[in-house]
């Protein structure tokens, strides 16, 4: 953190200006992996959170998330989504049942015009028969225009329930503890909010009209065929039972296959995406060579997965369509021995041929398309899952608003863990009154934010009780405890927006008074200034046509504009030139005037006046107390102190 910052508590801007002008500008990196939070109202601030131990414990790839299928708990996931747009999916009933009741009318009328030929020249009743043609093309016409307003009204369904699934399935992500996150990769959640919810998509608006048409198909065409002749059903009987326990058993082997390719992508969008954000670096290390090798590997077993999933679910269409290539063949077998007892007439025959193809396509069918069936039982598996996490904790019922905040922070008898294994802050008492600076000391990765994430209550304690002015703060509402403090992180975090959109992104009422007179104290007006469009500059996603400790200083009168009594702090200038450490240092001067002040420090020197510094190693709390009594202990602190003068 700026030198100075840590001196100001108070008002005090003499002795920190002095501070200033006795300290180093050592520079220091931090390479760290923490999403990127800007102010109280994010809480995906998790990763930057815990130590890197702890995180390597909790953090599991996509793959192990296989647990065993349950279709039925899928297929009602769902229904509870279809339900939803019951006129709709009412309509496409009924739309469905129309197309294809009017459709089984053609063979009927075939037969009976076949029955009208009979042998010998002048034996053809043509006007009889071309009113049959006529009356199946027309029969057939409404049934393409009912099969046309189908598909574009379970296009519509389809679409609004992926746009309510999606949105349901991004409220959930807001919703979920920050556990959840470390947990799991970013391009697998990506992947599911995206990829998987499109197969859903696809496979609502074309697999389940199929679905609909083949099930009234199959009961119409099999009515018809046992009016025509029931022997003849009992014929087709023999290959029916084949085709289904076959395709059920292929069901089951395809399934898990598809699963595993939904996790296999979404591990590959996961290292895409921490690969593209870290491509600085790999340049700077010349490690192209290593990552394309590891993509190599990922992708390969990608395609593997792919290809075992399409192989399989590729090979059910032929070999069903060849069983009911084998009824058919006895069916015709079976109709000529009829037809020559005179059991049935030639357009009898006709009619039941074409009865059974039509009876047969809708099982081909759903054989062609259980590769496309199972990949989205697969991807809405993995999508109920985000949606069946466990929620953040809610606010108990009698949880009340911190109002009039004066920013007192008692710590008593905390310890924590982020898991049962492990505890990483043990019996941790502070006492920090109102505008005190307390300073988090220690070496990288020895878990200095666990202790930040408790006190914004992003994980809850396991014993003990934190209090902010008398309060519990289980007590309070996550809300009003979060907008209680301020946030100036290392890593910034600037979305895609304009630049008072991004300053008043912590205050959503925020006047164009107000987030000028933030950037002023921030000194960052003058550069907004000179923009062509002010203000009103759009900046890129992650603030990519900014600088660094312009990014920084966006950052800094965010948190000013929010104006806390509470602010924390992580060491904002280590990777920015020092001119723009200066400002940065001058508009933190300004930021932690009359505020309580939790700041992670990296350079020791800077917080030598800190009413209260917390020593850190291994994810335990060693020692506590001011710079002098420490340095008279000799401890730990006191050699990490020296070390930073050697």
């Amino acid at each position: 953190m700026a030198k100075d910052m840590f001196q100001a508590r108070k008002g005090s801007k003499e002795r920190a200006e002095k501070v200033v002008d006795n300290t180093n500008n050592t520079q220091s990196s931090n390479n760290s992996n923490s999403v990127k939070v800007s102010n109280t109202q994010s809480s995906n601030n998790s990763n930057s959170a815990k130590s890197n131990t702890t995180k390597a414990n909790n953090t599991k790839s996509p793959n192990t998330e296989d647990r065993p299928k349950n279709t039925g708990k899928v297929l009602r996931g769902l229904w509870r989504y279809l339900r939803i747009y019951w006129w709709m999916l009412f309509g496409a009933i009924l739309l469905a049942m129309a197309s294809n009741l009017f459709a089984l009318v053609g063979p009927m009328l075939s037969g009976k015009a076949i029955d009208l030929i009979e042998f010998g020249v002048g034996k053809v009743p043509i006007k009889e028969v071309l009113w049959y043609a006529l009356l199946m093309i027309g029969f057939y016409i409404i049934s393409s225009i009912l099969s046309y307003l189908l598909s574009i009204l379970m296009i519509r369904l389809s679409q609004k329930i992926v746009r309510k699934m999606r949105n349901d399935v991004f409220d959930k992500l807001m919703e979920l503890p920050v556990g959840f996150f470390d947990q799991h990769l970013a391009g697998d959640i990506i992947s599911r909010i995206s990829y998987d919810i499109d197969v859903i998509n696809t496979s609502l608006s074309t697999d389940l009209v199929q679905i609909f048409a083949s099930i009234i198909t199959v009961v119409g065409s099999l009515i018809m065929m046992i009016i025509i002749s029931p022997s003849l059903v009992l014929v087709m009987l023999i290959t029916i039972p084949m085709s289904i326990l076959y395709t059920k058993y292929m069901a089951n082997k395809t399934r898990p296959l598809f699963r595993k390719r939904s996790e296999k992508l979404g591990q590959m969008n996961g290292f895409v995406e921490e690969m593209v954000s870290g491509l600085q670096t790999i340049k700077a290390y010349a490690g192209e060579d290593v990552v394309l090798d590891k993509f190599d590997h990922i992708n390969e077993e990608a395609v593997e997965a792919y290809y075992q999933a399409d192989y399989y679910g590729s090979i059910v269409g032929p070999t069903v369509n060849f069983i009911n290539n084998i009824s058919l063949t006895c069916v015709t077998i079976v109709g000529s021995v009829l037809y020559l007892y005179n059991k049935l007439t030639l357009g009898d025959i006709s009619s039941f041929v074409l009865y059974s193809r039509k009876f047969s396509g809708p099982i081909n069918e759903a054989a062609n398309i259980i590769s496309e069936i199972q990949s989205s039982l697969a991807a809405a598996e993995r999508v109920f899952r985000v949606l069946n996490e466990p929620s953040e904790v809610a606010d108990t019922y009698q949880a009340k608003e911190l109002q009039n905040i004066q920013g007192k922070v008692a710590i008593e008898n905390v310890s924590f863990g982020y898991t049962k294994e492990k505890t990483i802050i043990k019996n941790l008492n502070l006492n920090a009154k109102e505008g005190n600076l307390i300073a988090i000391v220690g070496p990288t990765g020895a878990g200095k934010t666990t202790i930040i994430n408790l006190l914004m209550r992003f994980y809850d304690v396991d014993q003990g009780a934190i209090y902010v002015d008398d309060n519990e703060i289980r007590d309070l509402t996550r809300e009003s405890l979060r907008k209680a403090y301020a946030m100036v992180l290392q890593d910034t975090w600037i979305f895609g927006g304009t630049i008072y959109e991004n300053i008043a992104y912590g205050k959503e009422d925020a006047t164009m008074e107000e987030v000028v007179a933030a950037a002023k104290a921030a000194k960052i007006h003058s550069y907004i200034r000179n923009l062509p469009l002010g203000y009103d500059t759009v900046l890129n996603e992650d603030g990519m046509n900014i600088s660094k400790g312009q990014k920084q200083l966006l950052t800094i009168a965010r948190a000013m504009l929010l104006d806390a009594k509470m602010l924390i702090l992580d060491e904002a200038t280590s990777n920015v030139d020092t001119r723009t450490e200066i400002q940065i240092q001058k508009a933190m001067r300004n930021l932690m005037v009359d505020k309580t002040c939790f700041v992670i420090a990296h350079r020791l020197s800077t917080i030598q006046s800190a009413d209260n510094i917390l020593v850190v190693n291994e994810g335990n709390v060693v020692e506590q107390g001011t710079h002098s009594d420490l340095m008279k202990k000799r401890g730990f602190y006191y050699r990490l102190y020296a070390s930073q003068f050697e």
